[in-house]
């Protein structure tokens, strides 16, 4: 009897594959027997993910999400698709006193217009099929918790979370489940583009009782969220926090 956590046979689409979450997303998926269909900008770090899927049939495709005219290529060339993780999105800090129109606008284009808008065209153009699955990548800055610095990275990630729920209403009586994963602190490339030190991050990993998390802990949940496991579920938002949020 095949697992309910089993991806055989489902057509995967992951944002931000060619590193982070993202590529780990792409291969724990591929592990499950999932075909990956891997975005990304860049075609170096693309093809360092191919390499570590399992199984074949994978396609990489270079992109910008903010790349309109591109977009619009990929989504009428597009198969038919079974899930959709959207991983892809950017770090940068200012104070809420010296944010810039350029920074909220860079941030909430890549973060939150991109990929809302990236996967209402593939939704339009029936790229998706019955009983599909869409995942966003939210975090816990913005829905449960703020940092300083964080003003146009926590409102892009709030507003993944009220789009995704308006989603989930919306497309249910297409059989199409929409929810998001709320990560803390994950050890990526990310935390290189942080203000805060070496000295900082490792003071501030001490208040999570289960440590900083791991780029496969945020793609084990996205691999649940995309398999026939969570058929009942729409709408929710999973915190994946080290229990950073009990203190």
């Amino acid at each position: 009897m095949k697992s309910p956590f089993s991806l055989q046979d489902k057509t995967i689409l992951i944002t931000g594959a060619s590193s982070g979450i993202g590529r780990a997303t792409a291969i724990e998926c591929s592990k499950m027997g999932a075909k990956i269909i891997a975005l990304g900008r860049n075609i170096d770090r693309l093809n360092y993910t191919l390499r570590q899927l399992d199984g074949d049939g994978h396609e990489v495709i270079t992109i910008d999400i903010n790349d309109v005219e591109a977009i619009d290529a990929f989504v009428k060339s597009c198969g038919k698709l079974d899930g959709i993780v959207n991983s892809a999105g950017i770090v940068k800090q200012e104070l809420f006193n010296f944010l810039k129109t350029e920074t909220l606008d860079q941030i909430m284009d890549t973060n939150f217009f991109g990929p809302v808008l990236f996967i209402q065209k593939l939704v339009k153009k029936k790229k998706m099929n019955r009983d599909g699955s869409i995942v966003f990548i939210s975090s816990i800055s913005g829905p449960k918790v703020s940092y300083i610095g964080s003003a146009a990275y926590g409102a892009s990630k709030s507003a993944i979370t009220g789009v995704a729920k308006a989603m989930a209403l919306e497309l249910a009586p297409k059989g199409i489940r929409v929810n998001c994963l709320l990560p803390g602190m994950v050890h990526t490339e990310l935390l290189d583009n942080t203000i805060l030190t070496r000295e900082d991050l490792e003071k501030d990993e001490l208040l999570y009782p289960l440590k900083y998390g791991k780029p496969e802990d945020v793609a084990f949940a996205s691999i649940y969220l995309l398999s026939n496991a969570s058929k009942w579920v729409t709408g929710t938002n999973l915190k994946l926090d080290g229990g950073f949020t009990l203190r």
